[in-house]
């Protein structure tokens, strides 16, 4: 396989948050203090045992700031205890420092700096130690095919019971149906796209799943796919009714919602993520069975959340032919075992001194990692080098477990961010696939 590893311009635009009086209200102001960190490589891909060494430089008014103190640290994935910390003085404006690690993973520097009336955004960089060896915390249980088996085969039982309502199209080209469906622990809810007066058998199929939250089905986005060409469909992870007001959502989120990726979370049959598996499950199955679907092509999509659920149908179902997982959740969750950050929704929390044998159990069963191991799709993986969210070195432990053809996307100077380009890196990709991967005549 051959590495990908591009270099992502820093973000500009720092702003600070300044409080003007006691009886005024807080501004965003810019500052003239900057921090940056760097590693000593453009592309910061190194070998266990080797010293990275990092540069924080400190200025004001872009000229070194000489004799300040900046308090610093060094850690594995920005988890604490840190390996190293400190404050130092900079000298012409900089700190030099020097970190290492004996096995594959991912260290990280961060450099504050503070005065009174002044706030100056953290400065982070991040260096990979030979990620393509990083390997899973642990194994998967050894039932965890039959689990997944049973629940596929309990939720077959239930009938789908499909209905599609159609919806004014944001699309002149493309035709637009809200999607209502049962299951086995829960509905699903979603919108279906296709472009209009599209052929049996015509259309490669994908499946758009959603980050972390509580919303509607995103119907612009289904029908942007169809736009390309594609047999769209987006789901919501909680098959709630789509095109309700902004605050329906709302208040579910912050109640009976809330906290909902925590529920049952210490515990195998009761963990929300069985839900939203199947959940998923369901939403392949009513995809390709549309009658436009080619029969071939299927994809996955998402980002954080849906980076996880992306990864996980590639496992679920061998009908999946490829997976685009942006900055992707789930992965990793029993990391805390052997000293990492535990991939969101860090199921077992990471400040866990000794965790819950029971919940180390239960949580392997909805990993990132071991789907992974099971995927017969092509992938596109991204991943930030300084996600907190969900860590590089449990995306990487998810990334090696793929098959072959895959790709990855370093982004080696942002953590759990979405941008444009990011986006539309993701989609070229796919659409990169189905180019080179034409639908075969029966």
């Amino acid at each position: 396989m051959k590495r990908m590893y591009h270099l992502i311009a820093r973000q500009a635009g720092l702003a600070l948050l300044v409080l003007v009086g006691a009886a005024q209200a807080k501004q965003l102001k810019p500052t003239a203090y900057a921090l940056h960190v760097t590693a000593d490589r453009a592309e910061p891909i190194y070998h266990r045992g080797e010293l990275v060494t990092f540069t924080i430089l400190l200025t004001h008014s872009n000229q070194p700031l000489d004799g300040a103190k900046v308090k610093w640290k060094i850690s594995r994935d920005g988890k604490e205890p840190a390996l190293q910390a400190g404050d130092t003085l900079t000298k012409a404006g900089r700190v030099i420092l020097a970190g290492k690690l004996d096995e594959p993973g991912f260290l990280q520097c961060r450099a504050d700096f503070s005065l009174p009336g002044e706030s100056v955004p953290t400065g982070r960089a991040g260096a990979a130690i030979d990620p393509l060896e990083i390997k899973p915390s642990l194994p998967a249980p050894d039932d965890f095919d039959a689990f997944w088996a049973g629940q596929k085969k309990q939720l077959a039982a239930v009938p789908a019971h499909v209905r599609l309502t159609p919806v004014t199209s944001p699309a002149a080209e493309v035709e637009c149906f809200d999607v209502q469906a049962d299951g086995a622990l829960g509905k699903l809810s979603a919108y279906l796209a296709r472009p209009k007066g599209a052929a049996a058998k015509a259309l490669p199929a994908i499946v758009l799943t959603h980050g972390a939250g509580v919303a509607s089905s995103r119907l612009a986005v289904a029908a942007k796919w169809a736009q390309d060409g594609l047999l769209a469909l987006d789901f919501g992870a909680h098959g709630l009714p789509n095109g309700k007001p902004r605050d329906f959502y709302a208040q579910l989120y912050r109640g009976a919602l809330k906290d909902y990726f925590w529920k049952g979370r210490a515990a195998r049959d009761g963990c929300f993520f069985r839900e939203l598996y199947l959940r998923l499950q369901r939403a392949l199955d009513v995809v390709t069975a549309q009658p436009e679907w080619d029969g071939q092509r299927l994809v996955v999509c998402g980002r954080s959340q849906g980076g996880g659920q992306a990864l996980v149908a590639g496992g679920l179902d061998p009908r999946v032919t490829f997976v685009a997982a942006e900055i992707p959740a789930f992965c990793d969750h029993t990391g805390i075992t052997q000293g990492r950050i535990n991939g969101w929704p860090r199921l077992i929390p990471n400040d866990s001194e000794k965790p819950d044998p029971k919940a180390v159990e239960a949580v392997r069963y909805f990993d990132a990692v071991n789907f992974a191991a099971r995927s017969r799709a092509q992938s596109f993986v991204t991943v930030g080098f300084l996600d907190i969210v969900c860590p590089p070195t449990g995306v990487y432990a998810a990334f090696n477990q793929l098959p072959e053809p895959k790709r990855i996307w370093n982004h080696l100077d942002t953590g759990h961010i979405g941008r444009a380009d990011y986006d539309a890196g993701v989609r070229d990709a796919v659409l990169a696939y189905l180019q080179r991967t034409p639908t075969r005549a029966p």
